[in-house]
C-alpha cells in the first residue's frame, strides 16, 4: 500500500500552507519589536529553504512520534500501518490482515466497536485511559482518514499510565478515608437495639454513596424504666468526620439526659446548648419521643426535624406537624412537647431527610410519597422498614444518608393478651389507704398467678410506694399494677413534685426506709414528674423465665 497516498493528520494538530510569494508581508504589518523573516536573506547570499509539513516523509515522523499510531483501513479494519512505538509495546505486525487478528489487543479492550463508529460516523472519538494488555494505560483518539473511495481510522494511543495510577492512588485514599469515616459513624450509632416490653423496633442506617462523604444521621432507643421507652432520631448538618463526631457526642449526651427522665422538650433545651458548646459552627435536626404504654401516645418534641409518621390499624396515616421549634445550636428558643396517638396496631416511622429529599422535588411531595409508602406497609418492623428505603429509591449510590426507625404497637391478641395487663386503684388517703392498697395488690398478683415469691414482693414494694406517697405527697393518688411478658411494673402517683431519693435512715430515724426496701427488692425503681404536676414513683420485677 502506498502509505504516502493517506494524507493523514496527527491529533491535536494542524496543517501549516507552505509561504506564498504572492501575499508579501509589509513593514506595516510586522508588530512592534518583531524580526522581519528575510532577515536571513540580508545577512547571506542564498535564501535558507524551510520544507513545508506536506513535504515531510509522514512514515518517518510517524516513526519517530513516541505515542502508539497504527492505520487501518476498509470496513474490516485492515492493518495498514503501526510505527515503531507500536511494535515496541506489543509486537511487530502484519500488514494487511483485519485488525481483530492483526491488533488482537485494540480487540481486548473493546475499541474495535469505535473503530466502526468513527468509520460511519466520519467523526474523531476518543476514549480515555483504558489498560492494555501490556499494563499500560492509554488514552486511544480514533481519527477517520479518506484518500478517494477508501476510509479508515488513525488510532493514536498516548501512554498515560502514570496519571492513570496516580488517580487510582487518589482514588484508593479517599475510599480508605470513606471506609473510616463510615466505620466512626456505624460504631457511633447502637450496635444492638434495646427492646422494648411493649415495642417491637426496627432501624436502618444507609450511608452516602461514594461521591458524598459521611454525614451526621443517628438514631436510638432507650428503655426508661416503668414500661416507658424514649426514641431518637437526628442529623448533624454538614458531612465528614467532624459531623459524625458531632454526632456521636450529641447521642451520648441524649442517654445522659434520658435517664434523669425529663419532658421530651426539656430534653431538646439541654441539647440545645450543649450543640452550642460543642461545635458553635455546627446545627443539629433531633426529635426526641417517649412511648407510654398506659397512656396510649406517643409525646414528643421536634427541634427542626421532620414529621413523626404514624399509620393507624385501619391504615390511615396521620402526620405530626406541630411544635416544631429551630434546630439545636441556635439557642435563644422555648421548645414544647406535643402528642400524636399511637394505641394497639400501630406502627410509627422518625426518618431523616435523606429519605424524603431530592434536588428536582419539593420536599412535602417526598413526605407525601413516603405517606403513600407507609399506608400499604405491613410486617415486621424491619420489613415495613426495607419497603420505606426502596419505596424512596434509596440505593448504595444514594446522595446523603438515610436513617430510618420503625416502631410498632402490637395489638394482642388470644394468649399473648394474657401477659400484657394492667390494674389501677384510686387511692382517697386517710389511715385506710394502705390496707387496701396492699389487699388490691396481692388480689391482683394472685389472680395473674405469680409465684409466691414474687407476690410477697409485689405487694411489699406496693406497700412501701403507697406509704410514702401518703406521708410526702397530696392527692389525687393512685396505685397500678401492669405486667408484660418479661416484668412486673408497680406505680403510684400523686400530686406532689418533690421527687424521693434514697437515703441511709440513721438507727433512731422512724421514716426514710421504705425507698430504700423498695431499691432492695426490686430489679430497678425510678421517679418522674409528671406533666399535669405531681410525680410517679415506680419500680419493677423481672419475671422468671419459663
Amino acid at each position: 500500500m502506498n502509505f504516502t497516498r493517506w494524507s493523514a493528520r496527527l491529533p491535536g494538530t494542524q496543517r501549516r500552507a507552505a509561504a506564498r510569494t504572492d501575499h508579501p508581508v509589509t513593514p506595516d504589518r510586522l508588530g512592534e519589536g518583531a524580526v522581519p523573516a528575510a532577515r536571513a536573506e540580508q545577512l547571506t547570499d542564498e535564501a535558507v529553504h524551510v520544507p513545508a509539513v506536506d513535504e515531510l516523509p509522514v512514515r518517518e515522523v510517524l516513526d519517530r512520534v513516541p505515542a502508539l499510531v497504527a492505520l487501518v483501513h476498509g470496513t474490516d479494519h485492515r492493518l495498514a500501518y503501526v510505527n515503531a512505538a507500536y511494535v515496541t509495546a506489543f509486537g511487530v505486525r502484519d500488514p494487511g490482515a483485519p485488525a481483530r487478528e492483526a491488533l488482537p489487543e485494540l480487540d481486548e479492550i473493546g475499541l474495535l466497536p469505535l473503530l466502526d463508529q468513527v468509520l460511519r460516523s466520519g467523526k474523531a472519538r476518543t476514549v480515555k485511559s483504558r489498560k492494555a494488555p501490556d499494563g499500560h494505560s492509554y488514552t486511544f483518539t480514533c481519527t477517520p482518514v479518506t484518500e478517494g473511495d477508501t476510509g479508515g481510522v488513525l488510532v493514536f494511543a498516548t501512554d498515560v499510565t502514570d496519571h492513570a495510577e496516580a488517580a487510582e492512588r487518589l482514588r484508593a485514599s479517599e475510599r480508605r478515608q470513606r471506609e473510616t469515616a463510615v466505620t466512626l459513624q456505624r460504631s457511633l450509632l447502637p450496635q444492638v437495639l434495646e427492646e422494648p416490653d411493649d415495642l417491637r423496633i426496627a432501624a436502618t442506617y444507609q450511608p452516602g454513596g461514594t461521591e458524598a462523604a459521611v454525614g451526621g444521621d443517628w438514631y436510638d432507643v432507650i428503655t426508661l424504666g416503668g414500661g416507658r421507652t424514649a426514641l431518637v432520631i437526628g442529623d448533624v448538618m454538614g458531612r465528614g468526620v467532624r459531623a459524625a463526631a458531632v454526632m456521636g457526642q450529641l447521642r451520648t449526651a441524649v442517654r445522659a439526659y434520658a435517664r434523669l427522665d425529663l419532658p421530651p422538650h426539656e430534653i431538646l433545651q439541654l441539647l440545645d446548648g450543649l450543640a452550642a458548646e460543642i461545635d458553635a459552627n455546627q446545627i443539629a435536626t433531633c426529635v426526641y419521643a417517649i412511648h407510654d404504654p398506659n397512656e396510649g401516645r406517643l409525646v414528643y418534641a421536634s427541634a427542626g426535624h421532620l414529621p413523626i409518621l404514624v399509620r393507624d390499624e385501619s391504615g390511615a396515616v396521620l402526620r405530626a406537624d406541630e411544635p416544631t421549634g429551630p434546630p439545636l445550636g441556635t439557642g435563644g428558643w422555648m421548645h414544647a412537647s406535643g402528642s400524636i396517638p399511637l394505641g394497639p396496631g400501630s406502627t410509627a416511622v422518625l426518618y431523616t431527610d435523606g429519605l424524603v429529599e431530592r434536588r428536582d422535588e419539593d420536599l412535602d411531595e417526598g413526605i407525601a410519597s413516603l405517606e403513600r409508602a407507609l399506608s400499604g406497609a405491613t410486617g415486621t418492623p424491619q420489613v415495613v422498614c426495607d419497603r420505606l428505603v426502596r419505596s424512596a429509591g434509596v440505593t448504595a449510590d444514594h446522595d446523603d444518608d438515610v436513617a430510618v426507625l420503625v416502631l410498632q404497637h402490637p395489638a394482642r391478641t388470644g394468649p399473648d393478651s394474657d401477659l400484657f395487663r394492667n390494674a389501677a386503684l384510686e387511692l382517697l388517703g386517710g389511715m385506710e389507704a394502705a390496707p387496701r392498697a396492699r389487699a388490691f395488690a396481692s388480689g391482683v398478683l394472685t389472680s395473674w398467678r405469680f409465684p409466691a415469691e414474687l407476690h410477697d414482693l409485689g405487694v411489699l414494694a406496693a406497700s412501701e410506694l403507697v406509704a410514702n406517697s401518703l406521708q410526702h405527697g397530696t392527692p389525687p393518688m393512685r396505685l397500678r399494677l401492669r405486667r408484660t411478658d418479661r416484668r412486673l411494673i408497680i406505680e403510684v402517683t400523686d400530686g406532689d413534685d418533690h421527687l424521693p431519693r434514697r437515703r441511709r435512715a440513721e438507727p433512731g430515724d422512724e421514716s426514710g426506709r421504705g425507698i430504700a426496701i423498695v431499691a432492695t427488692i426490686a430489679s430497678n425503681w425510678g421517679s418522674r414528674r409528671t406533666p399535669g404536676g405531681g410525680k410517679a414513683v415506680w419500680c419493677e420485677f423481672v419475671l422468671p423465665k419459663g
